[in-house]
């Protein structure tokens, strides 16, 4: 089963209850809540009270992924905020394995990221302690960007290092998806798509979800395409 995050990053949050039910009624299965400090990349968004708000006015799973210097120290702020599943970048990690062990055992799943110039040797030493990897598919830090191209390949690089070790974790993708990138990603082993601009600017958001859904269907996958 492919997973649908939307990422709340162009949402309105003047009005962000509306938008988080709206997400709900087309189908969403995760809100995607990117959380950004302004030094780890360059932009600014939210911290654990607006996480603790939606906590509070839905029950769908809060995907928190942390684009932040120092995320040890953020941690147990986000889970007692809502957070059901954490990840990290393995950039901004001094004691990256340290980090998703307390993640864990906060009772969060754990996610760890790598930035599209990283390379995936990074992670290959955790993939058997994470229950997620996030491949970013733009460079972080603000919605709307185009997809990288080469993303495809480290998702299927990514998607091979799990099944050596054993993980049963998911890959997530984040950055440009829309009915055709979702196609390609999903063929390479991904399982939870974010989303941002291609569903919260959609003229219908449950048509959206649909397409991304119906474009990630196995008859609709390349031969010789990983299927989850």
């Amino acid at each position: 089963m492919i997973v649908i995050a939307p990422s709340i990053l162009t949402a309105n949050f003047a009005r962000l209850e509306e938008e988080v039910h709206s997400l709900e009624a087309a189908g969403a299965d995760w809100i995607h809540c990117d959380v950004m400090d302004g030094h780890f990349v360059p932009n600014l968004t939210f911290g654990p009270p607006v996480v603790r708000s939606l906590r509070a006015i839905t029950t769908l799973p809060l995907d928190v992924h942390l684009m932040i210097e120092d995320p040890d120290r953020w941690i147990e702020a986000y889970r007692t905020a809502g957070a059901d599943s954490i990840t990290v970048h393995a950039e901004a990690c001094r004691h990256l394995h340290r980090t998703l062990h307390h993640i864990r055992e906060s009772g969060a799943r754990a996610g760890v990221s790598v930035n599209p110039a990283s390379p995936l040797a990074l992670i290959d030493e955790v993939v058997g302690d994470v229950d997620l990897v996030l491949i970013m598919s733009v460079n972080p830090g603000f919605g709307g960007q185009s997809f990288i191209p080469g993303s495809v390949g480290r998702v299927r690089r990514v998607a091979s290092m799990l099944r050596a070790a054993g993980s049963a974790a998911a890959v997530q993708v984040d950055g440009g998806i829309d009915a055709v990138t979702s196609r390609a990603v999903v063929g390479a082993g991904a399982t939870v798509l974010v989303a941002g601009n291609y569903i919260l600017t959609a003229p219908s958001r449950a048509e959206a979800v649909r397409t991304l859904r119906a474009s990630a269907a196995p008859d609709r996958l390349p031969p010789g395409a990983v299927q989850a």
